[in-house]
């Protein structure tokens, strides 16, 4: 029975392999409930058919390699001893560390687990009675299984896993499982993923007043001058957002905040400057509507920055493109190595958009 659950397994596998061949990275760092049902093989010496059960965990994505999730879990089968009535029924609390293999959207992931199970062998009508039926002991658990995520808010999860416990239970001459058990477990779960932060809001900067200009004193003609047309006395600044934000956040550094220090300096020395656009760019990685929102948010923080330290808000207008500005393309890179190579795409752009024709000379 375990080398057929063990097939099922690898062919649904590669069954979904298959068709997220192309997927895109999703790593958010987001927290999910993965809330399921799973068939059970039980360990032959607790003379039980195999039985079914269902689960609830809570998970975390730690890092791009590293999952944690942790939940509760209940199996029950039925005493396969012939003549004899009950249940044997476990109850598992549990912490699992998963290592994804993957942050795309399918995500092959190898687990390991540690917690207490309660082992409950209730069995009846038997020539002897079951000594010791309940006993609560340590639980650890090994296994395989992948993830399928369908967008950035719901997905699929699959596990295979053999897990240890402690059992007390026997009957004289029926059936001894005093000792270790081990039971093999299938899961299938829905994953439901949330705790994104919302998006700030764009907020579009107030026009700047016209200039007041003073009436001209009368006197003799004289030649006009030539007026040449205004460029921006700000230099385009980009910055890259890994020294901003920690991946896939929108508050800021302090190690970046040196820099915006400097272009806020250069803001305020040139008067002239009429406007100074904010804008913020992500790369390929994830949804559009996230794109678009983290950079948006990203943009708005920085512009908020550059007001703390004096800036007029006026002069300032934030705007997002998400990842519709691509300066690299990455092209056929997947994994922690496409995380690395679309990292020119995360910046933040600062430039001079209008100068005061007034500043002109």
């Amino acid at each position: 029975m375990k080398k057929n659950l063990i097939s099922m397994a690898v062919a649904a596998t590669l069954s979904v392999v298959a068709l997220v061949a192309s997927a895109e990275d999703m790593y958010r760092g987001a927290w999910y409930a993965v809330p399921g049902v799973s068939y059970m093989n039980t360990d032959s010496d607790l003379a039980a058919d195999n039985g079914a059960g269902a689960f609830i965990k809570l998970g975390k994505e730690l890092s791009p390699s590293w999952d944690i999730q942790g939940g509760l879990g209940y199996n029950r089968a039925s005493t396969n001893i012939a003549g004899a009535n009950g249940h044997y029924k476990q109850t598992t609390l549990g912490l699992d560390a998963l290592y994804m293999f993957s942050r795309d959207q399918f995500r092959p992931f190898l687990l390991a687990g540690l917690g207490v199970a309660h082992n409950n062998v209730d069995y009846s009508n038997l020539t002897s009675p079951v000594q010791d039926k309940s006993k609560t002991s340590w639980l650890a658990s090994v296994g395989l299984g992948a993830q399928y995520l369908i967008n950035d808010s719901f997905g699929l999860q699959a596990d295979l896993r053999h897990q240890w416990s402690r059992s007390a239970a026997k009957a004289t001459g029926i059936f001894d499982a005093d000792g270790t058990v081990g039971n093999t477990l299938l899961s299938l779960g829905g994953i439901f993923r949330f705790g994104a932060p919302a998006p700030m809001p764009v907020v579009a900067a107030e026009p700047a007043p016209a200039p007041v200009v003073a009436p001209a004193p009368v006197v003799a003609p004289a030649p006009l001058p030539v007026v040449t047309a205004c460029k921006p006395t700000l230099e385009t600044v980009t910055i890259s957002a890994e020294k901003l934000f920690g991946f896939d956040q929108s508050k800021l550094q302090e190690s970046g905040k040196a820099t915006l220090d400097e272009t806020a300096t250069k803001i305020k020395g040139n008067i002239d400057i009429e406007l100074v656009l904010v804008t913020g760019h992500t790369d390929r990685i994830g949804s559009d509507a996230y794109n678009q929102k983290l950079s948006e948010r990203r943009a708005n923080a920085v512009k908020a920055y550059l007001v703390s330290q004096g800036v007029d808000a006026a002069r300032l207008q934030a705007v997002g493109k998400g990842e519709s500005e691509p300066v690299v393309a990455c092209t056929g890179v997947k994994g922690k190595k496409a995380i690395e190579c679309l990292a020119p795409n995360r910046r933040v752009v600062i430039s001079a958009e209008k100068v005061r024709e007034s500043g002109c000379k």
